[in-house]
């Protein structure tokens, strides 16, 4: 196994060989266990913590919500992110208001705002290399990061000039999604939890 073709991210394991992106959809469409797909190699999703499960909950219910009665479509984490069969995610949350996406049931392109729970095994992933890939994609508006452990998420809004902002919002903080023209409480994201 040539060292250069394993991707170190926190405790997430890869499969120690490159495959196409064609075998990768084979693979994940056959296997019960999801699976991620980043330039050849294959990664298994793990476990996710009943906070992660209650967050994204809230988050989609907050989402969906609003987006009734518009163009758009919600996903959860079953349904995966693509660009260029470089990559193959499965967001925490994602929206997508192009008609494009509606073609394939399985895979979607063109999302404008992505959000990601944190989790010790994925933070330092999904903060880096991930979000490198998801610049790539060019109706991406705003990438969301939302802490498990703190109320703490993070937006990352792309400005007209193809750059990125960067701002943190902490307890008590109303977080504006401009690419959604909506302002959500931080405390209703975190709801519910023990």
């Amino acid at each position: 196994m040539r060292p250069d073709k394993v991707l170190q991210c926190s405790t997430m394991i890869a499969i120690p060989y490159s495959i196409s992106p064609q075998d990768y959809l084979d693979l994940d469409r056959q296997n019960p266990i999801r699976h991620e797909y980043r330039q050849g190699l294959v990664y298994a999703m793990t476990g996710r913590s009943d906070t992660h499960s209650r967050i994204t909950i809230n988050l989609l219910s907050l989402l969906n919500l609003h987006l009734d009665e518009t163009p758009c479509r919600l996903y959860n984490g079953d349904v995966k992110v693509n660009d260029q069969d470089d990559f193959y995610y499965y967001p925490d949350a994602f929206v997508t208001c192009d008609e494009r996406d509606r073609q394939d049931r399985f895979i979607k392109r063109y999302p404008i705002l992505i959000a990601e729970v944190l989790s010790a095994s994925t933070e330092a992933f999904d903060r880096d290399l991930k979000f490198r890939d998801y610049q790539k994609l060019d109706s991406l508006q705003e990438y969301l990061l939302i802490s498990q452990e703190t109320q703490c998420v993070e937006v990352r809004l792309r400005l007209a000039d193809n750059t990125w902002e960067t701002t943190i919002y902490q307890t008590g903080d109303r977080i504006p999604l401009t690419s959604l023209d909506l302002e959500v409480a931080i405390a209703r994201l975190y709801r519910g939890l023990d």
